[in-house]
């Protein structure tokens, strides 16, 4: 038989032990909000205010182009200061921070499409095609469209979730 001393150490134990496992994963949750924290505060394109972003988020959806040839034929190179440059810069930018946050799961897919999901999806549209040109572009410089891809690709996932599910635009 099991008599009250050997049942209170056991409570005690199993106590101590869900207090540490409980430990565990508040020190884990803290430490993804520093990291998230922290992967904000060195973008500084997320320092953008609205207007910025709503801007170049307009100037990038209103760019008619077949590809980064056109592109420059129509607005001049991406390595130049025109508005239009600017505009790809700053939407690609933002996108690789929030594609970042979102692969290293800082980020929900949710909390993502409901601020961006479809004004990304026809931003990267545009942005999309001038990709290739740009990596070549920027030889010697690191270089990479893969967090803004990611974006794009879980974006699309998600809008195709959204529509099986009879839910029209997010």
């Amino acid at each position: 038989m099991v008599d009250v001393q050997t049942i209170s150490i056991a409570v005690a134990s199993a106590s101590v032990v869900a207090g540490v496992i409980y430990y565990a994963f508040q020190i884990r949750q803290q430490t993804k909000i520093r990291e998230t924290d922290l992967a904000i505060r060195i973008n500084p394109l997320f320092n953008l205010n609205a207007m910025e972003f709503q801007r170049a988020g307009l100037k990038v959806a209103s760019l008619e182009h077949k590809g980064y040839d056109d592109f420059v034929k129509r607005y001049g190179s991406l390595a130049t200061d025109t508005p239009e440059s600017l505009a790809v810069h700053t939407m690609l930018n933002f996108s690789e921070g929030i594609g970042y946050l979102l692969k290293r799961n800082l980020v929900s897919t949710d909390l993502v499409w409901t601020y961006y999901g479809e004004g990304f999806i026809k931003v990267w549209d545009k942005i999309g095609p001038l990709m290739e040109g740009l990596t070549k572009q920027a030889i010697g410089e690191s270089f990479t469209s893969e967090p803004c891809e990611y974006l794009y690709k879980e974006m699309k996932k998600k809008k195709q979730q959204l529509q099986q599910k009879g839910v029209k635009n997010g």
